[in-house]
């Protein structure tokens, strides 16, 4: 098992790089959370990894932590969700974020990243709530209101990514008493 990968980085594309150690270069499929913190072509990296084995594919996986591998195997490891769509929730929300909406049961949060309906996001609830509020029990997480999934179905109406409309949204002060257009304007001024 590859466990983790050091190296120059030779090549960045949208959601995997290649990575040189001693003489032979891996290619690495990443979140784009572990993208943007990688350096620039010809930098030296780091890369916790996952390797991935089927049938008919062998697959090295790359995260930035050890944290985002564990949540990897566990999201892979639900029916219905594959490297792929492991990927993409992880690219969608940070791992804290992405762990605090399986624990807290935002099924419509989950069911707003690409690719993953609400009968898969609620799969995901099911099978892992309990798995993760251990596994997660310590972490400082941006707070996720149930009431500000509209404001963040809102701003990612408008083309902002899951990731900043969360980000804005678990910015906003808790107030019940404000309506979701007040919500919407005042997480556009945090973005």
């Amino acid at each position: 098992m590859i466990a983790a990968l050091e190296g120059i980085l030779e090549y960045r594309g949208l959601d995997s790089v290649v990575i040189k150690v001693g003489g032979v270069s891996l290619q690495a499929y990443i979140p784009s959370s572990t993208l943007s913190r990688l350096g620039a072509v010809g930098d030296k990296v780091y890369l916790h990894t996952y390797l991935y084995l089927k049938e008919d594919n062998i697959s090295l996986y790359g995260f930035a932590s050890i944290e985002e591998v564990k949540l990897f195997q566990n999201l892979i490891s639900v029916s219905g969700i594959g490297p792929k769509a492991g990927l993409t929730l992880l690219s969608s929300l940070s791992p804290e974020q992405l762990a605090l909406a399986i624990t807290s049961g935002n099924v419509d949060l989950l069911s707003q990243v690409p690719g993953i309906g609400r009968k898969i996001a609620s799969r995901v609830v099911l099978e892992l709530k309990t798995k993760l509020e251990k596994d997660w029990k310590g972490v400082a997480a941006l707070p996720l209101a149930q009431e500000n999934t509209d404001v963040i179905a809102a701003l990612t109406s408008l083309g902002y990514s899951l990731r900043e409309a969360t980000q804005a949204a678990s910015a906003l002060p808790e107030s019940k008493e404000m309506s979701l257009e007040e919500k919407v304007k005042l997480a556009l001024q945090q973005l």
